[in-house]
């Protein structure tokens, strides 16, 4: 019975044919990394089973293998003159030569089942030796090192040694402070001192009184007058290239009354010069000294008659012997009437003073009292005190002689040894009233000035020229402003009827 078939059945030389899988590129293997990298001969698979040496074999041989590369064999391989060596000595061997009797070391075999018989090199144990009871004196010592061969030699690397100075720097500073912290809290009352210390140095402006001081001192002079078993100190002023120094008269008295008495000028620089008088004036306390000195420092004279209460002054001095003191002060008042007694039967002293807040005290007689210039406007000469003369000292009230007099006194002076002044002929004393106040006249010298004026006893003065005289000691310095012959009027009080008398002064 026939089986049905399909609508369409292939037939066997109809069926498709297909493309088979490319076959694998195999490039060639050098023989030489094929040996080096390769498996093993005999092992099929990816796993080899646990070697098993061929003792089968007993003539050694090898089945072949490739050869090494070249560059392998010179690296890495036994010279060619020394097949026999081995990396290592055997553990009791010391290297001073061959040992008899002792059988070749295992590892040196070439059966060694842990090596390729075929490697060029032979490992062996580590470096002990069995004998440890060897004493540590027998043992050779390296050399020792010098110190230059330390730092020098380059025997030791530079990184030790720098390491090593900065160990001893850490050791050197943990040490000091250790000691610090010893030595601090040894005492709490002692340690170190801090001081603030300035800056900058002291700034002195132009007419400071350092200034005007270091210019006037060099021109300012002790001046120490010994007599017999006594003597004086004072100041003198240096007004002239010649020598001459203005001073006071009774810094001088005693020498001019004792012939052997000395006079010494004493400057700022410590040189000692004789000095001699020149004149003096008693009535104004001035005196001229003469010095023999090559050029001396003068000082610059200023105008009294330009001062003003206020007006800063500066005395120069040796008070109480101590030569250069410097003082600073106002101007208190100016054209104050002073007057002092003579010294030994000499006149009264009278004048018109500059009064000054200045520290003035004895010694400072005849020094410079200096504006704010280092110009002279005045010559030290009296003090208001309380208590003795000897004991007494400055309260803040000095008096020096206008410049602007002692200057022409001194002309006087030096030209011709003596002064004139101006005189009125009159004995006055100082009088204060409800109706007047000046100086009464106590007595007229008879055929003086006064009495060919017609001045009479117990008239009261009042005015002399433009000067007003409120005392007896005004009315003289009021007089002697005037030049002798002058014409002045004078203006009094008489029964308490005021009238003007104009009266030609004479001389003293």
């Amino acid at each position: 019975m026939n089986e049905p078939r399909n609508a369409h059945q292939e037939e066997p030389g109809e069926r498709e044919q297909r493309l088979q899988p490319r076959p694998v590129a195999r490039p060639p293997v050098d023989p030489a990394l094929a040996a080096a990298f390769g498996r093993p001969r005999g092992v099929a698979g990816p796993f080899d089973r646990l070697y098993v040496p061929d003792t089968s074999n007993r003539n050694g041989d090898q089945p072949p293998r490739a050869a090494p590369p070249e560059s392998l064999v010179e690296a890495f391989g036994r010279p060619q003159d020394a097949a026999d060596v081995v990396l290592q000595r055997p553990p009791d061997d010391n290297g001073s030569g061959p040992r008899a009797g002792d059988s070749e070391p295992l590892w040196s075999s070439a059966n060694d089942p842990w090596r390729d018989p075929g490697a060029p090199a032979v490992l062996g144990g580590p470096a002990l030796r069995d004998d440890d009871d060897v004493d540590d004196e027998e043992r050779p010592r390296g050399p020792l090192l010098s110190l230059p061969e330390v730092l020098f030699g380059r025997r030791v690397k530079p990184t030790a040694l720098a390491l090593l100075g900065v160990v001893a720097l850490l050791v050197g500073a943990a040490g000091g402070l250790v000691g610090w912290a010893v030595a601090s809290a040894g005492d709490s009352l002692t340690g170190e001192l801090n001081v603030a210390e300035a800056q900058a140095g002291k700034e002195r402006p132009a007419g400071s009184v350092a200034g005007v001081a270091g210019r006037v001192a060099p021109a300012v002079v002790s001046i120490e007058v010994e007599s017999g078993q006594t003597g004086g100190v004072g100041s003198g002023v240096v007004i002239d290239k010649q020598g001459y120094v203005l001073t006071n008269n009774h810094v001088v008295s005693a020498a001019r009354r004792d012939e052997q008495a000395k006079i010494m000028a004493v400057f700022i620089d410590g040189t000692r010069a004789p000095a001699q008088v020149v004149g003096t004036d008693p009535k104004t306390d001035l005196a001229v000294l003469k010095v023999n000195v090559a050029n001396p420092v003068v000082i610059e004279i200023g105008r009294s008659a330009d001062l003003a209460p206020g007006d800063s002054v500066i005395a120069v001095g040796s008070p109480f012997g101590l030569a250069n003191t410097v003082t600073e002060g106002i101007v208190s008042a100016l054209n104050r009437p002073v007057t002092a007694p003579g010294e030994n039967g000499e006149p009264a002293v009278t004048y018109d003073a500059i009064q000054t807040d200045a520290a003035i005290n004895p010694g400072n007689s005849g020094g410079a009292l200096v504006d704010s210039t280092g110009a002279l406007v005045g010559i030290n000469s009296m003090i208001r005190t309380v208590g003795s003369a000897g004991e007494g000292g400055s309260i803040g009230l000095g008096f020096a002689i206008p410049i602007d007099q002692a200057i022409r006194i001194s002309e006087a002076l030096v030209r011709d040894g003596e002064v004139k002044h101006a005189e009125l002929g009159v004995n006055a004393a100082s009088v204060s009233a409800n109706t007047s106040q000046g100086a009464q006249v106590r007595n007229v010298v008879q055929g003086g000035p006064a009495a060919k004026a017609g001045i009479t006893e117990g008239d009261v003065i009042t005015k002399v020229g433009d000067r007003q005289v409120r005392n007896a000691a005004e009315l003289t310095v009021a007089v002697r402003q005037h030049e002798v012959g002058q014409v002045v009027p004078v203006r009094l009080v008489r029964q308490g009827r005021p009238l003007t008398v104009d009266v030609t002064l004479g001389s003293d």
